[in-house]
C-alpha cells in the first residue's frame, strides 16, 4: 500500500455499506483510487475501486463501472471476480472486487526480464481468461502488463483485471476511453484506432504485452497520431527474440485481423502444445535387437567373434588396472557453467578441461580485471561441450575492455554478458566486438549492455523544457535523485505544431544515454497555446467539462467531432465551489484564432453560479454549448455545427471566479491574442481572483 493523502476519497478505518472497512490505498489514477478493504462480516479481503466526485456523476464513467461490475458472471481463476457496485452518501461510486496479492507484470518487467517459459505460461493463463470473457461477449479493450497481476508472484497465477477501463492513467502508459477509442496506445490493436474493439483486439494486446515483457520496456507506439497509425499497420518487431515466443507474438499481433490468431481458444490450444513439448524429454530411438551369434551357429566366424570379445575384455581389464596410475578420475560436469564478474569484488568460478586451460583462462581474467583469481577458482572436470570451448573463453576477456561492472555467465555454448559503457558509441563498439567473437567461437550470445552517462536529474532537462514550453509548461517524471540507466523518462505537456515533439526528442536525446524517452504530448495550434500559457498554473478546483454530440447524449471522452456534428459542452462544478459567495462562471471558446465569449454574452449576462445550471448529485451542471435546435429560440444560447472546412483543434476554457473575471464586458468575439493578454493582465493585478480553471480540446476532423 502507498501513503495516504489529505485529498483521498476514503480514509483508513472508514466503513462502507456497513461491511467494508478501508485498510489503505493501493493506487491512484486520473479518475479515482483503489483501496484495500476487509469485510467486517466474513474477514474477506477485497480491492475497492472508487470514482472521484466529478466522475461519479458522469454517465459515461458510470457506464464503464457498470460494464466492469457485470463481469461478476464470469467465474474463472484467471479473471478477477467482481461482486458489487455501490454509491456512498457523499456520491462516490465504488466497485468491489477480489484482492489479488501479487505484483503486476509491469512491476516484474521493471525488475527483470521474465524467461521464455514464464511468458508462455502467462500467455496461457491470460488466453484462458479471455476465452471465459469472450464467451460472455466481453472484450477487455485495455489489456496491458499493468492489468495482469501475478498472484503470489507466480506466473502460474496470472490474473486479468480492469475489464471496464474505468481509469484514464496508469504507470507507463496513458489510457483513453470513449466511443472512438479505448485502450493504451502502445498495446491497442490497429482497429481500435477506428473505434472498433472485438475479441481479436485482445489477442493483439496479448502479443504486444508479451513483447514488452520479453524486452523489458513498453513498446514505442509513435509520438504523433499519424505515426501511431503507420506503426500499427506494420508487424511488431520481434528481432532477437527466441522461438517459439517470436512466432507466437507475430501470430497474435498480425495487423490484419484475418491473419491474426482466430480465437483465444486457438491460442490456448497452441500454448498447450508448446508447454507440453517443452516439458517432454527428448525422444530416443530404441536400438534394434541384434542376433546373438553362437560359436556353433557361426562356425569359424563364431570362434573369431568370441576371440575378439575375450581380447577386448582383457585389454579393458588392463586399462582399468592402470587407470589410477595414468590420470585422476575427473568429475563429470553438466551443464558446463563458468561465471566471471568485474567490479568491487571480481570473481571467477567454474570448470576447465585441464590445468593448462585453467591457467590460461585465469591469466586472461586477471589481465581484464587487474585481480588474480584464487588458484582453485577453476576446477578440472569432464564434460566440455565443444573442443574449442576453453580457448574461446580465454579469448573473450580481452574483448571486455572499456566495459564496466560486467558479469559473464557461460552455460555450455550459451553466453550472457551484462555491463555498462560510458557512452552509447562505446557500448555499440563493445557489442560489435562481442558479436564477432561469438560468431567465430560458435557461441550463442545474449548481450545486456547499457550506456550510462552522468546520472540524469530534473535540472539537466530544465533549460531544454523551458525553451520548448511555448504552449504551457512541459514536465518530466524525473525524481530529484535522478534515474539509472535503462529507465524510462516521460515528458508531458502540449506543443504548438506537429513537428515540435520530434524536435524536442532530438534536443533531449544526447542527455538520455540508454534511457527510453516517452512523450505524452498534445499538439495544439498557436492561438490555443497563447491562452493555455496565460492560464498556466491556475488550480483546477475539481471542475470539469463534459463534451457530447447533440444526437448522442453519452460523453465523448476523446473530444473528436466531424462535419455535421453538433458539439455540446457542460461545465461541471463541485457543489461546495458553486455555493461560494460571489462565485461566477466565465466561459470562452477558441476556434481558428478567434475567441468567442460564451458566458456571459451580450444576450445573457447572468453568470452567477448560484443562479445558473442545475444540481446533479455532488455537482452543478451548466450547459454552455447547446444543441442547435435548443439555441434557435435565442435566450443567449450558443450552438454550432462542424463544417467541412475549418478542421483542427478548438478549445473550451472555463473559469470560476470570485466576482467578475474582467472589469469590463468583453466583446462577443475577439482575437485569441487579445483575450490571452487580458487574462494575463487580470492574473497579474489580482492573483486570487480566479478560484478554479479548466479546459477541454475539441478535435475537429474531416
Amino acid at each position: 500500500m502507498i501513503p495516504a493523502l489529505p485529498g483521498d476519497i476514503f480514509h483508513e478505518g472508514q466503513v462502507l455499506n456497513n461491511t467494508w472497512t478501508i485498510q489503505g490505498v493501493l493506487g491512484r489514477g486520473g479518475t479515482g483510487e483503489v483501496y484495500r478493504a476487509k469485510s467486517l462480516v466474513t474477514g474477506r479481503v477485497v480491492a475497492i475501486k472508487a470514482l472521484a466526485a466529478p466522475f461519479s456523476g458522469d454517465e459515461g464513467y458510470l457506464e464503464l463501472m457498470r460494464r466492469e461490475e457485470a463481469m461478476r458472471d464470469i467465474l474463472h481463476d484467471a479473471v478477477v471476480r467482481y461482486s458489487d457496485c455501490s454509491r456512498t452518501p457523499e456520491g462516490h461510486v465504488f466497485l468491489v472486487m477480489d484482492f489479488i496479492d501479487g505484483p503486476a507484470l509491469s512491476e516484474v518487467m521493471a525488475e527483470r526480464r521474465p524467461g521464455m517459459r514464464e511468458l508462455l505460461i502467462v500467455a496461457h493463463r491470460v488466453a484462458e481468461g479471455l476465452v471465459a470473457a469472450h464467451a460472455r461477449g466481453v472484450v477487455h479493450r485495455d489489456l496491458s502488463p499493468d492489468n495482469v497481476i501475478l498472484r503470489d508472484g507466480r506466473v502460474e497465477g496470472a490474473t486479468v483485471i480492469d475489464f471496464g477501463i474505468a481509469k484514464d492513467t496508469a504507470a507507463g502508459a496513458r489510457t483513453v476511453v470513449g466511443n472512438q477509442f479505448a485502450g493504451k496506445y502502445e498495446y491497442a490493436a490497429p482497429e481500435q484506432f477506428e473505434g472498433k474493439a472485438e475479441p481479436a483486439s485482445d489477442l493483439y494486446a496479448l502479443g504486444a504485452l508479451l513483447l514488452a515483457a520479453a524486452r523489458g520496456e513498453v513498446p514505442f507506439a509513435g509520438a504523433t497520431p499519424g505515426e501511431m497509425i503507420r506503426r500499427k499497420a506494420e508487424p511488431l518487431d520481434v528481432s532477437g527474440l527466441p522461438e517459439p515466443l517470436a512466432g507466437l507474438i507475430l501470430w497474435l499481433s498480425a495487423p490484419r485481423i484475418a491473419e491474426r490468431a482466430p480465437s483465444a481458444a486457438a491460442v490456448v490450444a497452441r500454448l498447450d502444445k508448446l508447454l507440453k513439448g517443452g516439458e517432454a524429454a527428448p525422444a530416443r530411438k530404441a536400438a534394434a535387437p541384434q542376433p546373438n551369434p553362437s560359436p556353433q551357429a557361426g562356425g569359424g566366424r563364431g570362434r573369431i567373434w568370441l576371440g575378439l570379445i575375450l581380447l577386448v575384455l582383457v585389454l579393458a581389464g588392463g586399462f582399468l588396472a592402470l587407470k589410477p596410475l595414468l590420470a585422476p578420475d575427473l568429475p563429470l560436469v553438466q551443464p558446463w557453467r563458468l561465471e566471471a564478474a568485474d567490479g568491487e569484488a571480481p570473481r571467477l568460478t567454474g570448470p576447465a578441461p585441464d590445468d593448462a586451460s585453467a591457467t590460461r583462462i585465469a591469466a586472461a581474467f586477471a589481465a581484464a580485471t587487474g585481480t588474480n583469481p584464487p588458484q582453485d577458482a577453476l576446477t578440472p572436470a569432464r564434460g566440455m561441450p565443444a573442443p574449442g570451448w576453453a580457448g574461446a573463453v580465454e579469448q573473450l576477456f580481452p574483448r571486455l575492455q572499456e566495459l564496466q561492472d560486467w558479469t559473464v555467465l557461460v552455460t555450455d555454448m550459451q553466453v550472457e554478458i551484462t555491463g555498462r559503457a560510458a557512452t552509447q558509441a562505446g557500448r555499440d563498439a563493445i557489442a560489435a566486438r562481442l558479436a564477432e567473437w561469438a560468431q567465430a567461437a560458435g557461441m550463442e550470445l545474449t548481450p545486456r549492455l547499457t550506456a550510462d552517462p552522468v546520472p540524469l536529474v530534473p535540472a539537466d532537462l530544465a533549460e531544454i523544457l523551458s525553451h520548448a514550453a511555448t504552449c504551457g509548461p512541459l514536465s518530466s517524471d524525473l525524481p530529484e535523485g535522478g534515474v539509472p540507466a535503462g529507465a524510462s523518462v516521460t515528458i508531458r505537456g502540449t506543443l504548438p505544431d506537429p513537428a515540435a515533439p520530434g524536435a524536442l526528442a532530438e534536443a533531449l536525446r544526447p542527455l538520455l544515454g540508454d534511457r527510453t524517452l516517452r512523450l505524452e504530448i498534445e499538439t495544439l495550434n498557436p492561438s490555443l497555446c497563447q491562452i493555455r500559457s496565460a492560464a498556466a498554473g491556475l488550480p483546477e478546483g475539481g471542475i470539469g467539462i463534459r463534451l457530447s454530440e447533440a444526437r448522442q447524449p453519452e460523453p465523448s471522452l476523446t473530444g473528436i467531432f466531424r462535419p455535421g456534428d453538433n458539439p455540446v459542452a457542460d461545465v461541471l462544478v463541485p457543489a461546495e465551489l458553486a455555493t461560494t459567495p460571489g462565485a461566477e462562471l466565465w466561459v470562452a471558446v477558441e476556434e481558428t484564432g478567434q475567441v468567442f465569449n460564451v458566458l456571459p454574452n451580450m444576450a445573457d449576462q447572468e453568470n452567477r453560479l448560484e443562479r445558473i445550471g442545475q444540481p446533479e448529485g455532488a455537482l452543478r451542471r451548466i450547459r454552455v454549448l447547446w444543441p442547435v435546435e435548443d439555441a434557435a429560440g435565442g435566450q443567449g444560447r450558443i450552438a454550432f455545427r462542424v463544417n467541412d472546412r475549418d478542421f483542427g483543434k478548438a478549445g473550451v476554457f472555463a473559469f470560476v471566479t470570485r466576482g467578475p473575471l474582467f472589469d469590463e464586458r468583453r466583446p462577443g468575439d475577439e482575437s485569441a491574442a487579445a483575450f490571452a493578454e487580458a487574462l494575463a493582465a487580470r492574473r497579474a493585478a489580482d492573483p486570487d481572483r480566479i478560484l478554479a480553471a479548466t479546459h477541454r480540446i475539441l478535435d475537429l476532423r474531416p
